[in-house]
């Protein structure tokens, strides 16, 4: 067991804004919600995870970037093993998170809030389960008691825990996919359709706005109702909530004072609403939006954009500062991957070129600090050359003030702001980094998920 230490001074997360109380740090130590194996058969478990089923399996997790909230979910950073040991606020290159590996468990997907972490883990059973880690002040991670005092919630853990569902089938029912907004959860199973806990002010969670409701410790977990049987993704914003149907369309709950919402008005709405506007009768296969800019691609290609824009990331479709509708933003070539952060956009175009614009560190160099209209990233920076002519960006990624892209040969690039090193590139933690620069990761990157201030990678060993 690891033993607890209350640790001396109070810390301030600077991008939620909040003060880490010192009793914040305890942890469940009954680990009842995995089970755990004998060294001898660890390499017998591993097989067994991976032959679960076909498709690619995540056999690790790389993290990196603010450690002082928890969202890493490496508890030693923050709960000492020793005496000797150091308090470590941030991790500033990518480290492995050995949780999985400790509990036979491997990641199918995740998601990265505002200073928390929602992942979907399957174990030897053979079942995707839901495990949390980071802040928990509005329960957006489930409600948990410390292992110490009975009667103390926890507002922060710091290794993840399994967060419990009220399925009616839960030994049929599994999670496929989650994402998390500021301090909100949504969640999608295949059986039992979707789910959500957290802040609900602005009716975020599809549920009932209740005047001066308080979130801290609550036990509320919310089936969302009102949604067509065939959801298939889920995607927060900072307080809105999108669902995307088998179908293509896109139904919003939550904050629409940007209107962010698309709804056609700039109010709080808590009934899941079908968004119309220029998507009306689209396909929509990706949404995006980090924080309360929306961006939109449709099956042919086609862009479309909403929300705010008062740094310029609609101003190729509007004057406005503000755009309550849906509206098709013409590009020359089709669209396959959008990514919305929260005052800079980038796509990835059918020819894998990445475009950006907006306000920032928009990866173009240091002499472009903003832009109307997109702006092409060089693929000599993503490591194109007469070496590696063939190398191009298969994926892009956003948090609120950086972008992580992922190339065919499955090395990762990142810019913007390094904030609590969630760049990972070992840089002063103000400097931005103005164009891409490639990440250490030691292993194939095939998925990236970024935060406010923390980044996590889902990868496999090199082959």
């Amino acid at each position: 067991m690891i033993k607890n230490k209350v640790v001396k001074e109070l810390l301030t997360c600077v991008s939620c804004g909040v003060k880490l109380p010192q009793v914040s740090y305890a942890l469940t130590q009954n680990r009842n919600y995995s089970q755990s194996s004998k060294p001898s058969n660890k390499s017998e478990v591993r097989k067994k995870l991976n032959e679960l089923d076909s498709l690619s399996s995540a056999e690790r997790v790389y993290v990196w970037g603010c450690a002082s909230t928890g969202a890493l979910g490496i508890s030693s950073y923050v709960r000492f093993r020793d005496k000797k040991q150091k308090y470590l606020a941030q991790m500033s290159r990518p480290a492995r998170l050995r949780f999985l590996l400790e509990n036979n468990l491997v990641a199918k997907t995740l998601d990265c809030g505002y200073g928390f972490t929602v992942l979907v883990l399957r174990g030897v059973q053979g079942k995707n389960k839901l495990y949390g880690c980071g802040i928990n002040t509005d329960s957006q991670l489930g409600f948990h008691r410390s292992s110490k005092k009975a009667d103390t919630v926890l507002d922060y853990v710091t290794e993840p825990v399994l967060i419990p569902l009220p399925l009616e089938t839960p030994e049929v029912t599994e999670v496929v996919d989650v994402s998390c907004g500021r301090a909100h959860t949504v969640v999608l199973t295949d059986k039992e359709g979707v789910f959500s806990l957290g802040h609900n002010a602005y009716g975020q969670c599809g549920r009932t706005i209740v005047d001066g409701e308080i979130f801290k410790g609550s036990q509320i977990i919310n089936k969302v109702m009102d949604l067509p049987n065939d959801i298939v993704k889920v995607v927060c914003g900072q307080d809105h909530t999108f669902f995307l149907t088998s179908s293509g369309q896109v139904y919003s709950c939550g904050l629409g004072a940007d209107g962010q919402t698309g709804l056609q008005h700039y109010h709080s709405e808590w009934r899941p609403s079908l968004v119309r506007g220029d998507i009306n009768g689209e396909k929509i296969v990706q949404i995006s939006s980090k924080a309360d800019c929306v961006l939109a691609v449709s099956e042919r290609g086609d862009l479309f954009g909403w929300g705010n824009s008062e740094y310029g990331q609609l101003s190729m479709i509007t004057e406005e500062t503000q755009v309550s509708v849906p509206r098709n933003i013409p590009l020359h070539n089709p669209v396959t991957q959008v990514a919305a952060a929260g005052s800079k956009c980038a796509v990835l175009t059918d020819k894998n070129e990445v475009l950006v614009w907006g306000f920032g560190a928009l990866g173009v160099g240091p002499s472009v600090k903003s832009a109307s209209a997109p702006q092409a990233i060089p693929p000599t920076l993503f490591g194109q050359n007469e070496l590696a002519p063939d190398k191009l960006v298969k994926d892009i990624a956003c948090g609120i003030n950086h972008f992580a892209a992922r190339t065919n040969d499955y090395e990762m690039f990142v810019w913007g702001k390094n904030q609590k090193g969630c760049l990972g590139i070992y840089v002063a933690q103000r400097m931005d980094q103005t164009y891409p620069f490639r990440v250490s990761v030691p292993a194939e990157v095939l998925r990236v998920f970024c935060g406010v201030d923390h980044t996590v990678a889902l990868c496999r060993s090199f082959s």
